[in-house]
């Protein structure tokens, strides 16, 4: 039986080495060289939850989650239907699950060169060729920034350049931020959450009152006679990161 996550690692194990032609159970693959493998595979294996209806059916890499749905809604156990959630974002996955488990696949790795694509352009400085400047062994990169002129010229008075005095400005509003950005993510993330699949629960609009307004006792109180897997997963996205 094909185990999706031997495939991700043999699909990355031969793009990595310019392997071509090589045939895995039920899949014949024809390696082409793809500079954005890697963001590709870890669209593959992002995390996702997938409930069916107020239960939860599986939890894991997003190539497992999409095969083990796909087995849910064929054998049709009347759970409700079927969501997958982004365990990063709260956010609704759509996937299409039709034909064999190797079409599957196929389009999950097209939907993730796609994605790595649109990073890297996002990236790129004016969405053009990626550039030769900056440090990437050291994690630096180059984008473009947009300033005033007295910006610019203020920078240029710094003491180590524009770039190391924007890196030491950003780290210290990081530090002053003192979490809060975070908690806005994580805020957004279980709303996302909530919004899709527990619009109808009891207590809903007083839930999504109390978590925007940071009242944790409030918010795990009005949950209380929700189904626990909803409730947990709820917890679990505003716990996260």
């Amino acid at each position: 039986m094909l185990n999706p996550g031997s495939l991700i690692c043999w699909i990355a194990w031969a793009e990595t080495y310019g392997k071509e032609n090589l045939f895995y159970p039920g899949i014949i693959y024809k390696n082409k060289f793809n500079p954005y493998k890697i963001r590709m595979s870890e669209y593959l294996s992002k995390s996702c939850t997938a409930f069916a209806g107020t239960g939860k059916l599986v939890c894991g890499p997003l190539v497992d989650v999409a095969l083990a749905v796909r087995g849910a809604v064929r054998s049709d156990t009347g759970g409700g239907a079927v969501l997958v959630f982004d365990d990063a974002t709260g956010a609704v996955v759509d996937l299409d699950l039709r034909g064999s488990t190797a079409a599957i696949i196929e389009r999950l790795t097209s939907q993730g060169e796609a994605a790595a694509f649109a990073a890297a352009v996002r990236a790129r400085p004016g969405g053009g060729e990626a550039q030769g400047r900056g440090r990437p062994k050291l994690g630096v990169t180059a984008r473009e920034v947009t300033l005033l002129p007295r910006h610019w010229e203020w920078l240029a008075q710094q003491q180590g350049g524009a770039s190391q005095t924007l890196r030491r400005l950003i780290d210290q509003a990081r530090k002053a931020d003192d979490g809060l950005a975070e908690v806005h993510a994580a805020r957004e993330r279980c709303y996302r959450f909530l919004t899709a699949l527990a619009g109808d629960l009891p207590g809903y609009e007083e839930v999504i009152r109390a978590l925007f307004a940071g009242d944790d006792a409030t918010f795990s109180g009005k949950m209380a006679e929700w189904p626990s897997d909803v409730r947990g997963y709820a917890l679990q996205l505003l716990r996260a990161g």
